[in-house]
């Protein structure tokens, strides 16, 4: 089971783009990376394709999994711990101890 999931609000810790929240789009698991909307926009120049119009488009690049923490109910970042509630292993927030849904 993965600490950040597709889905989740996260933070991020580093980089140019810190302290900024944005949900998670695809998550990486073999590389440790994850890509987060609205974080860590890069500008690529886009070949003409049948369904895509040439020119410089911006997307999302990948961010590493240790930049990235998940936000807590009060806003700020928590650190994730896993518990067994009802024989389901679920994930927790180590900063409020609520059960992340997901």
């Amino acid at each position: 089971m993965q600490k950040i999931r597709k889905g989740d609000t996260v933070v991020m810790l580093a980089g140019k783009d810190k302290g900024r929240t944005g949900e998670v789009l695809q998550v990486l698991p073999k590389e440790d990376r994850a890509v987060v909307r609205g974080v860590n926009v890069v500008k690529r120049h886009q070949r003409q394709t049948q369904t895509q119009e040439a020119g410089i488009i911006s997307k999302e690049a990948s961010v590493h999994l240790s930049n990235v923490s998940i936000v807590d109910k009060d806003g700020k970042p928590t650190r994730v711990g896993f518990k067994v509630v009802d024989g389901k292993k679920v994930r927790v927030a180590k900063r409020s101890g609520d059960v992340i849904d997901g």
